[in-house]
């Protein structure tokens, strides 16, 4: 039994098809261990609700790899970039560094320790005068966000990296109390659950998207000053956006209100930062699935991090640069750590349901970035036909009519039997939709 299939209680799903990214890691194991987990939690959910017997679950090892990228096809328009133009990796005197700055304010973190201007020639030549670790402590310790590179050795002798091997990969905490009914059918086991994302690029957006796609009402909650160009088309599928500034008192009212008619709270806020900012306690119904980049336990719980500084950190990017024969880091094909960990948090989502269901009480998880690298460094890759990308055959026949363009999406990667992934509204701009419960 793999490692998700003993953190969720479930049976592993039946695996078809062929192909696999070409990686010095198992990614497409990883995409069908994690799609599985969510599609036998989906099948033990219909049978701990009495709408049937327990459904089959299959997973499709190709759409599965490809649901790792990105799930959007415009039709006749183009989605924006998703990577600033700093962002990227960088030679220092010791080794190599990324810097991740797609936020603004992580962008001017970084500039001013390095004290230039926002032209990458300039930032390489800043960069190159510093050594990797004081340059990422640097960074960090002014708010940005930066990764030195680290073999799988030096991660696992540093403390943090430690820490996470030591963390369950799913951390579970029970508490009295029981979920309110939602409608929920044989084909839609999800329908009417109201699910509250504060979740932003890219694992925990997955989550929400993954559990609309089987009916869960989702209502994203971001602040007006927030973007992702190139990532909103692709994560909002099936979910109403609206905008609440949690700083402002009025707007801490309102998300009160959310939360005391939520059934799930999904975040990815780093520990303790959530309960600084609205409080520790939550409705006694409330199921709670969160996660971070770097582990729960250890000197950095804190710091912020990303699908691609993890790769870095963990050891990663310098196996794959010692695989592929680079002269450079080489990360994943895809950010496999964001889409895993999101769907392994959708699955953590109805594993709680189920044990609700079952009169267990309320269960909430916690997950991260880190330690779903340590999953993915356990697993054999299984050879086959190369995947290199997405054709018209994976693409669905549903012409999704979005904000910016009509638009197709891939097949569903993953499929329960009588219950299919499908969502009943486009995606959706950040704040297009009112703060309330529809």
């Amino acid at each position: 039994m793999d490692e998700s299939a003993k953190a969720f209680g479930t049976s592993p799903a039946h695996v078809v098809g062929e192909g696999a990214w070409k990686s010095r890691f198992a990614v497409t194991e990883l995409a069908c261990q994690s799609m599985g987990a969510v599609g036998s939690a989906v099948a033990d959910l219909i049978a701990a609700l009495n709408l049937g017997p327990k459904p089959d679950v299959q997973v499709d090892r190709r759409l599965a790899s490809l649901w790792f990228t990105w799930s959007i096809h415009p039709q006749g328009w183009e989605v924006p970039p998703s990577w600033d133009a700093i962002a990227g990796d960088y030679q220092t005197r010791d080794g190599w560094i990324k810097l991740h700055t797609n936020a603004p304010h992580h962008r001017a973190a970084a500039l001013s320790v390095l004290e230039c201007r926002a032209d990458r020639e300039v930032v390489a030549q800043a960069v190159s005068g510093w050594d990797a670790n004081t340059l990422e402590d640097a960074i960090v310790e002014v708010g940005g966000a930066a990764a030195a590179m680290r073999s799988r050795a030096g991660w696992q002798a540093h403390p943090q990296g430690a820490a996470v091997a030591a963390e369950p990969f799913v951390h579970w905490e029970q508490h009295p109390g029981q979920v309110r009914e939602w409608q929920a059918k044989a084909d839609r086991p999800l329908a009417g659950l109201r699910v509250l994302d504060l979740t932003r690029v890219l694992a925990g957006p997955v989550a929400t998207r993954t559990l609309a796609g089987f009916g869960a009402d989702v209502l994203r909650v971001d602040p007006a000053s927030w973007g992702e160009p190139g990532v909103v088309p692709d994560v909002t599928l099936g979910k109403r956006c609206c905008h609440l500034d949690l700083k402002t008192g009025s707007d801490k009212a309102v998300l009160y209100e959310l939360l005391a008619q939520a059934d799930v709270l999904v975040h990815g806020y780093r520990p303790g930062a959530l309960d600084a900012m609205i409080g520790a306690d939550r409705p006694d119904n409330l199921i709670e699935v969160c996660l971070d980049a770097y582990g729960w336990t250890g000197p950095w719980t804190g710091r912020r991090g990303f699908d691609s500084l993890v790769q870095m950190s963990c050891g990663i990017a310098e196996a794959g640069m010692g695989w592929s024969g680079s002269d450079k880091p080489h990360p994943l094909p895809v950010q496999a750590l964001d889409h895993a960990t999101g769907y392994f948090m959708a699955a953590a989502v109805v594993s709680a349901l189920t044990r609700a269901v079952r009169g267990d009480g309320i269960h909430r998880a916690r997950l991260s970035l880190a330690r779903t690298a340590e999953v993915l460094a356990k697993l054999e890759p299984v050879s086959g036909p190369e995947i290199t990308g997405s054709t018209p055959a994976d693409l669905d026949d549903w012409i999704e009519n979005s904000p910016w363009g009509p638009a197709k999406r891939l097949k569903a990667g993953v499929a329960v039997a009588g219950a299919p992934m499908w969502w009943d509204r486009p995606s959706a701009e950040l704040g297009s939709s009112p703060a309330s419960w529809g």
